[in-house]
């Protein structure tokens, strides 16, 4: 039996939007309504804990009604014939709810929480209310399991890994201007297949050769399946 080629897909909060849950930059975003130093800073941690608390509860309220769309879902068939790594920006679980199987969250998790002072270890509180005051077993205050800016991204190294394993790369619905993420594409190797699917313009060096189609998630994801799978499988 052929060994199945490693698929490793960047995903971005565009395939996310389709599903209707909130992004942060694009028009009509969050950012409109929030600014990133009150609910996306450490700093705005320790200046206002309750409010950066209701803001993820509100999130954490939406994605429970959230579905994912054909991007996802695509996505997740091509487990069929290639060894699928998705490798996201976003905080949801959209991915997990389609049936991917290997999705390592770079920003963190929505569904998870961990205490401000260990952030190894980390608790599943599914899509309920957090208190901003609240603590887990051993007394430590509990904050949402989210990296924000200020902070280290802990699985970056492992994400390089993944990028320099691939043997076809895709960008989906990011817009590749968030580091140290966006710096991925610089992990890999010159032999690999890479796509970039997005309706604006992204800005990627063009000695990538990425394959450029214009479309929204559900509808690009479509159409890199049906040559990946004329291409490989």
């Amino acid at each position: 039996m052929t060994e199945k080629k490693r698929l490793v897909v960047l995903t971005g909060a565009g395939i996310s939007a389709e599903s209707g849950f909130k992004t942060f930059r694009d028009s009509g975003g969050l950012w409109e309504t929030y600014s990133v130093e009150d609910v996306a800073s450490i700093q705005g941690w320790y200046r206002n804990p309750k409010l950066m608390t209701d803001f993820y509860n509100d999130l954490r309220s939406q994605l429970e009604k959230a579905q994912p769309n054909a991007g996802h879902i695509i996505l997740a068939e091509l487990e069929q014939y290639f060894d699928v790594q998705i490798i996201t920006q976003n905080v949801d679980n959209l991915h997990e709810k389609a049936g991917s199987h290997n999705v390592l969250h770079l920003h963190g998790e929505l569904t998870k929480a961990r205490p401000v002072n260990n952030e190894s270890k980390i608790i599943d509180i599914g899509y309920r209310p957090m208190k901003y005051d609240e603590r887990d077993e051993d007394g430590d205050i509990l904050r949402p399991h989210i990296v924000w800016f200020g902070e280290a991204v802990p699985e970056i190294m492992n994400a390089a890994k993944l990028v320099r394993s691939a043997d076809i790369f895709a960008v989906v619905g990011s817009s590749l201007v968030v580091y140290p993420a966006a710096g991925l594409i610089h992990d890999l190797r010159g032999s690999t297949k890479n796509y970039l699917i997005d309706p604006a313009e992204v800005d990627v060096p063009g000695w990538l050769n990425f394959r450029v189609i214009k479309e929204v998630a559900s509808k690009g994801v479509a159409i890199m399946r049906d040559e990946l799978l004329k291409d490989f499988a």
